[in-house]
Formats: structure tokens, sequence, C-alpha cells
């Protein structure tokens, strides 16, 4: 896990004041487990779940499982669910939402984390300039014609409409990335008080909400 994705965590978990009772979808058997955060240290109980297991950690146990069901673990179960560099490997990713919903107590915080993509520069460009009316309209019509011309060359159509994303990595499968949008929309449909950050590039996503 790349340290500012973990950082990313850390933060929006000590903001949000997590604890109590808290399972990690994913978790590993070593220090990069999300369940070994500083924001944690006064949990309930920290619970992890992983394809592989069972593993007995030091202050968390991991069990066998697919959080396509989590049939293991009643509804209502936990205070703060965690998932990170999960959802792109799950063939069947709005299962695992369903669960996390089902498990997660009413209220309770939900993090996630997944590769994504989003533009970069034409209309990054034209907001970072502000303005509205006439002078926003004259500048993206000229970025526009600009955009038209450079077209031409596919190098540069490349560099203008590209949307970078993270590289595929088949562990054992990789499915999926999402935008912005679909993180807010999609994962985080539904909940309450929806935050969600683009941290690094290519880009990773980082979202919190609680559950309605």
């Amino acid at each position: 896990m790349h340290p500012k994705v973990y950082r990313a965590f850390e933060r929006a978990c000590a903001e949000r004041g997590a604890g109590g009772h808290v399972l990690e979808i994913g978790a590993v058997p070593d220090t990069t487990s999300l369940l070994n955060m500083r924001a944690l240290a006064g949990a309930a109980s920290k619970t992890g779940l992983n394809l592989d297991g069972p593993h007995s950690v030091g202050g968390y146990e991991i069990v066998q499982g697919n959080a396509n069901d989590m049939a293991c673990f009643g509804s209502a179960s936990f205070d703060t669910v965690l998932c990170n560099a999960v959802l792109e490997h799950d063939p069947f990713f709005w299962k695992t939402l369903a669960e996390i919903r089902r498990v997660t107590k009413p209220g309770g915080l939900v993090v996630i984390g997944a590769p994504g993509y989003r533009e970069l520069w034409k209309d990054r460009l034209i907001r970072s300039q502000g303005g509205s009316g006439t002078a926003r309209g004259g500048r993206e019509s000229w970025l526009n014609a600009l955009g038209r011309r450079l077209s031409a060359w596919r190098l540069f159509d490349l560099l203008i409409n590209a949307t970078p994303t993270f590289r595929v990595h088949n562990e054992p499968g990789d499915y999926y990335r999402f935008s912005l949008q679909a993180f807010r929309d999609v994962v985080f449909g539904g909940m309450r008080d929806v935050r969600v950050r683009s941290i690094l590039l290519p880009p990773r996503l980082i979202g919190s909400g609680l559950r309605a």
C-alpha cells in the first residue's frame, strides 16, 4: 500500500471518529493492514476478512471469507468498515457494497479506496482560470479550438484527452476503475455526508460516508 494511501485512510478515520467494532475487508496479516492505524488504537474490537485465512495477528483476527457474502457476520455488526484495493479485483463488487451496507450499523462509518481516473488537462485548465459569462466562454472557445487543431497530431490528442489510471495488477484479476462521480453516486450511493478525495497520479480515490 502506498504510504499516502495509508495516511489518507488514517486522516479520514481520525477526522470522522472511527472506532467501536471495526472490520477491514481485504485485511492482511502484516503492518500494512489498516487495522494497525493509530486512529483505531481505542477500537473495541478489530476483525479482518480475506479470501486467504484464517490468520491470528497481535490485536486482531483475520477470518476467511468472500466479501460478496459475509454471512459470517450479522447485520449491523460494525461501527466502522474499511476496504482498500479490493473493489477493482472483485468481479461482483456491487455484492460487496451491499454486504458492507448490511454489516455496518446505522450511522456507522465506511471508508473505501480504489484506483480511479479523472480528467487532467483541458477541463481542469478551464476551471483553474475561474471567471464566468463571456470571459469564461471565451476561454472555453479558445481552448476547444486549440484542442481541435492539436488533435490532428495523435500525440497531442493523447495528452489533451487522456485520463491516466493505475496499472493493471492481476491479483488474481483486475476488472474496474472508478470515476469520482461513480464513487459518490454508486460506491457511496444512499449514504450520508459522503466525502471523496483523489490522491496521487495515477489517481487513487479515497471515499468515506455514514450508513443511512
